[in-house]
């Protein structure tokens, strides 16, 4: 049974028993294991002896997401297909509008359920399918360890006020997820649906934005798995002094996996909680707590993915400092294209660009910089969410804004005032030389970037 805690009536709505089947509409959760809201969707099947649909609305006017973003998601949507053919469900992908194509589906099923998600738009396509449907629709939290609200009702001003409300909360929330069996075969349904196993051919049949190249980062719940255990083994010894060495592979390098919900956190909260030693407890307070004020973050802030999210005391003191004359100033272009005079910035932007990926402590210092070389903060807070979205796996995600935000000041304490920044957090050069060998983290994304030329 899933934690009630965990699921949401969106509508009131009653079960239409004399309905064909039930449907669950996965959006945020793009997984077979460990997902609550499948499982939660196989109960009410198996209650009511109907049939069930897991069914994929494919929009390609998601805001700022591209080719790069939806190959991912494409090839992490073949494994859920395969997988739920061995658990004898039908899987329908169709193209077009969630608020059209999941209303339209919905005029056959007993009920609708689906996962949560968390930006504006996700929280629109549920409201106003929810206001539109005649049964009823539940939502199952299901992609964080503690249900936002179980953990807060208000925004909370950083990990430290968050930290305690969590970790109070994980024995009753990350406890294993078991899958039952679905009791009505439901792969006969006669329900058409678009082919997603030539990913090539289903992106041409979409109207995206193609400047982006695909990363070299294989999207799945399959390659999660095995990076999780890989990371386990090799790495979580070692997390909490090396994974802030950029010029190092000590990272677990979920973050993508995560934002697509390709894997659980709840699953690899448990997998990890299994271990000794200092790697286990910076991990969890990265993947738990960290992550979690960042999901607290979007809920409670309608503002996270501008300027207008940062605390007061942030914005006025970066526009205290607007007029400060900068070190150097730069184009937008100049940023995108890694055109500054800064070897390590550029690396940094160049790994984002060619991988999908930044390494997190090259993007704080990426942020920081893109304050101090643009000429309003109110710009460069837009640029740097512009650019995360647009080269990210895991850009607009809660994660990724309140990551940008942290730069300018969110979730953060003031500091000794200085030109540009005010009080803001400062970061320069020097700082990474203290802390590892910046010239070899550079040279390793060079490195990249010249086999990526002679492939060409």
């Amino acid at each position: 049974m899933i934690d009630g805690k965990r699921i949401k009536n969106l509508n009131f709505n009653p079960v239409n028993k004399g309905n064909n089947f039930f449907v669950y509409w996965m959006q945020h959760s793009q997984r077979t294991f460990f997902n609550h809201a499948l499982e939660y969707s196989i109960e009410l099947s198996n209650k009511y002896l109907k049939p069930l649909v897991v069914y994929f609305c494919l929009t390609d006017s998601f805001p700022d997401a591209n080719s790069r973003h939806y190959r991912f998601m494409l090839e992490g949507l073949k494994e859920v297909k395969a997988e739920l053919f061995k658990r004898n469900i039908k899987f329908v992908c169709e193209i077009g509008s969630p608020e059209t194509c999941v209303r339209e589906i919905s005029k056959q099923a007993c009920c609708v359920v689906t996962d949560r998600g968390y930006l504006k738009i996700h929280k629109k396509w549920r409201k106003s399918i929810a206001d539109n449907i005649d049964c009823a629709m539940f939502q199952v939290e299901t992609d964080l360890v503690v249900p936002v609200e179980e953990t807060s009702l208000k925004e909370e001003y950083g990990a430290y006020t968050i930290r305690r409300k969590i970790n109070s909360r994980l024995d009753e929330f990350m406890v294993p997820v078991s899958e039952e069996k679905l009791m009505i075969n439901s792969l006969g349904l006669n329900l058409s649906s678009a082919d997603i196993d030539d990913t090539d051919k289903i992106l041409k049949e979409l109207s995206l934005n193609d400047n982006c190249k695909p990363s070299c980062i294989r999207g799945g719940s399959s390659h999660a798995l095995k990076l999780l255990d890989l990371f386990i083994e090799q790495k979580l010894p070692y997390y909490s002094e090396k994974r802030n060495n950029p010029e190092l592979d000590f990272t677990s390098g979920l973050s993508p996996y995560f934002h697509f919900g390709q894997i659980s956190p709840v699953y690899a909260g448990l997998m990890v909680k299994t271990k000794k030693g200092e790697g286990r407890d910076s991990f969890l307070e990265e993947m738990i707590v960290r992550r979690e004020l960042s999901f607290n973050f979007v809920t409670y802030n309608p503002f996270y993915d501008s300027f207008d999210c940062l605390p007061q005391w942030a914005k006025n003191t970066l526009l205290e400092h607007e007029n400060d004359k900068r070190p150097y100033i730069y184009t937008s272009e100049e940023f995108e294209n890694s055109l500054t005079h800064d070897r390590f910035w550029n690396a940094a932007q160049l790994e984002l660009v060619l991988t999908g990926k930044m390494h997190g402590y090259m993007r704080m210092y990426w942020g920081k910089k893109i304050i101090e070389w643009t000429d309003s903060p109110k710009k460069a807070f837009n640029l740097a969410v512009y650019l995360n979205n647009k080269y990210a796996l895991d850009g607009r995600d809660p994660n990724s804004f309140a990551g940008v935000a942290w730069c300018f000041g969110k979730h953060d304490r003031p500091w000794k005032e200085r030109p540009v920044f005010g009080k803001i957090r400062y970061m320069n050069s020097n700082g990474l030389k203290r802390k590892f060998n910046p010239d070899l983290y550079a040279d390793n994304i060079y490195a990249i970037k010249n086999s990526n030329h002679d492939l060409d």
